[in-house]
């Protein structure tokens, strides 16, 4: 329901300590539909304020009158701004306007997607500037996992620091792949992910890793299923399938509440291949690319 409080406020701020005291009940409220959010402040938590790159984090609350938190962002640059669902289209146009009275350079914005379109048809209001959307994604959680029968030939298995060039190397194809900017640089993001475990190799059985599986670090319950990338030449073997199973069954093993992950609604692979094993539809996401 859209805000009515004339009250109603952003308050921004750097401090990702003072962030999460006022907006943390408000994101574990959903930890579905705040999963970016929550997995961005958990790394910035615990890897530091710079691991998505030199830009300063900023962090915004939006509050009505008697403190309640309607809504939050958490913006990273250079990379897209984060927001959560914002049903008050003022709250939108406000967050746009003061970023822009505030001389802030967007290079993008992601949330579901009505929010998205509106905060980026705000922005666009403000600044003159274009907004493309870049990405559709959608938002799945998992119901009763159902792995791949038959699995494919091999095993899955957790990366160690002797796999550290590899999914180097697989990170950058990822990206490339996909056609995006990775959020992390891929070495950093290799040692992240080295560090707790935080990707399942398939392998064959001659020990040649042929797809990966990631998953994020639980935080409130939740942990999203990500990346998931199978190099080309090991393509519609069923590996991909094989890994996400497993990375799954490991993440419910260790008390993971919510399995979820994004996949691009316009790709009936994807989308096929994780509905087969059980995920199931939540909602839909966007991500807006700004011109300057």
């Amino acid at each position: 329901m859209a805000s009515s409080d004339p009250y109603a406020t952003w308050q921004l701020t750097p401090d990702l300590e003072q962030f999460l005291s006022v907006a943390g009940e408000f994101l574990r409220s959903d930890p579905a539909t705040h999963t970016v959010l929550l997995t961005a402040c958990e790394t910035l938590r615990t890897q530091g304020l710079h691991v998505y790159g030199d830009g300063v984090p900023h962090f915004g609350i939006r509050a009505a009158g008697d403190g309640i938190v309607e809504g939050v962002f958490v913006w990273t640059p250079p990379h897209r701004l984060a927001l959560s669902p914002l049903a008050d289209k003022a709250a939108v146009d406000d967050l746009a306007a003061l970023l822009y009275d505030a001389g802030e350079k967007l290079t993008g914005a992601g949330a579901e997607r009505d929010t998205a379109e509106a905060f980026a048809r705000a922005w666009q209001r403000h600044t003159g500037t274009t907004a493309e959307v870049a990405v559709h994604d959608r938002l799945y959680r998992l119901g009763t996992l159902t792995p791949p029968a038959p699995a494919p030939q091999g095993a899955a298995r957790v990366v160690t620091e002797a796999d550290r060039e590899l999914l180097i190397r697989w990170h950058r194809e990822f990206g490339e792949a996909l056609g995006e900017p990775r959020a992390m640089a891929s070495g950093t993001w290799a040692d992240s992910r080295i560090a707790y475990g935080g990707i399942t190799l398939w392998e064959t059985p001659d020990g040649t890793p042929v797809a990966m599986a990631g998953r994020t670090r639980r935080v409130a319950g939740q942990v999203r299923v990500a990346p998931v990338y199978t190099p080309a030449a090991h393509r519609g073997r069923g590996y991909a399938g094989a890994a996400t199973a497993e990375v799954s069954r490991a993440a419910l093993a260790e008390g993971a509440s919510e399995v979820l992950l994004f996949a691009d609604s316009a790709n009936p692979t994807s989308t096929g291949l994780y509905e087969r094993l059980g995920f199931r539809p939540v909602r839909d996401f966007a991500q807006y690319d700004f011109g300057h």
